[in-house]
């Protein structure tokens, strides 16, 4: 275990240029010639554009400075450089929060999120509702080192549980999370329930046993299996064989924009708004750039297979986290959309539920008013 030390983002400029290069001089291959090209993968009419966007007006370095806002540190813990924020903020080291990302966003994702949760008298809140805020990467993410060979969320809790308790000295603390960070937040509750004294999640991991006990169940199962057969195949690929898509991915900032973006299309709240609309072109390429430019394309498929090297969706069947547990349920989350009450009730010590308005799968990216007033609500009744 070591002491924090200061981290800043610092792409090296020649590193930032090959990778335009590479973006400018991308081979386009042929694509179907339909009314919606999102059927057979990421529509080739969008990438063309971002990638334009990219290559000639995307701000690099207003994006780095942006990833330089909040103060951020890495920690050695085990066998890993944790990259984290930190921002101590009105609560003055009294209400810490740890906030977890998922695949294939980042610890960019609450952006948007992390002034207001930390200071809410600067957008006319009660500095009661304050908290610390904490923020990671996961191991083989974004700025955190890379594993040597494919690592799981469990293990990931133990990592974050050792950032808040034995690194940054919280006692207690809430945690949040959704996508891989759901599970992970999950397995605080599971695991360090003595340290994470309440989770919130907007995606349910764990599953009760015995299986489906009513026809809503039931329909609920078979709908997320034919979801799953419809937009999972990548699931599969990275839970089996992941290395064979970081071979396609290496050198290839096209590609990787493109596997990443198609994932937003299918799992963002788009009933209202276009892509471009839900977020702009800068935040879905500076998501994109994290993963580009730290090389955690391959490391980040790789934490599917760690699920699985640690026991894989078995190890979540048959588990109740007693922990007390908040769940928001975004409307637009489409291939992980959310139980039924009942079923998450006996995989978990439920004590709120929300049916959010609008917002998916990116939650706090997407919807990062609706996601800060959704965790001060259930902080506040703790």
């Amino acid at each position: 275990m070591s002491e924090p030390k200061p981290f800043k983002v610092d792409w090296a400029e020649a590193d930032v240029r090959r990778v335009l290069d590479q973006v400018r001089h991308y081979p386009w291959p042929p694509a179907p010639a339909v009314e919606d090209g999102w059927l057979y993968g990421c529509d080739a009419t969008f990438l063309e554009e971002i990638c334009a966007h990219w290559a000639d007006r995307y701000d690099w370095r207003a994006a780095q400075a942006e990833l330089n806002r909040f103060p951020q540190f890495t920690a050695r813990i085990e066998d890993f450089d944790i990259h984290f924020v930190h921002v101590v903020g009105e609560a003055g080291g009294k209400r810490p929060l740890l906030l977890t990302h998922g695949w294939p966003g980042s610890h960019y994702e609450f952006w948007a999120s992390i002034e207001k949760l930390a200071f809410p008298s600067r957008f006319g809140g009660d500095p009661a509702d304050a908290f610390d805020v904490v923020v990671p990467s996961l191991p083989g993410f974004g700025f955190s080192s890379k594993p040597k060979r494919p690592v799981g969320q469990r293990l990931t809790a133990k990592l974050f549980n050792a950032l808040m308790t034995d690194v940054l000295g919280y006692d207690s603390y809430l945690a949040q999370g959704g996508d891989w960070g759901g599970l992970v937040t999950s397995w605080l509750g599971f695991d360090h329930g003595a340290h994470a004294r309440a989770i919130h999640l907007n995606m349910i991991g764990f599953r009760p046993k015995g299986g489906p006990q009513s026809p809503e169940e039931v329909a609920w199962l078979q709908h997320s299996q034919m979801m799953m057969q419809m937009l999972g195949a990548y699931f599969s690929l990275q839970a089996s064989k992941p290395q064979s898509l970081a071979w396609l991915g290496a050198g290839n900032p096209v590609g990787q924009a493109a596997w990443i973006l198609e994932r937003f299309y299918d799992w963002s709240d788009l009933r209202t708004k276009p892509l471009i609309g839900a977020y702009t072109r800068d935040q879905l390429l500076t998501n994109i750039m994290i993963y580009v430019m730290t090389g955690s394309f391959t490391t980040g498929a790789w934490y599917y297979r760690g699920l699985m090297e640690e026991g894989g969706v078995a190890a979540m069947e048959g588990q109740r986290c007693e922990t007390p547990t908040a769940f928001a349920n975004f409307p637009g989350e489409a291939l992980y959309k959310a139980p039924p009450r009942n079923w998450a009730d006996r995989a978990y010590n439920i004590t709120r539920w929300t049916d959010m308005e609008t917002g998916g799968h990116f939650a706090a990216m997407e919807e990062p008013d609706l996601f800060v007033a959704d965790v001060r609500d259930w902080a506040r009744g703790l």
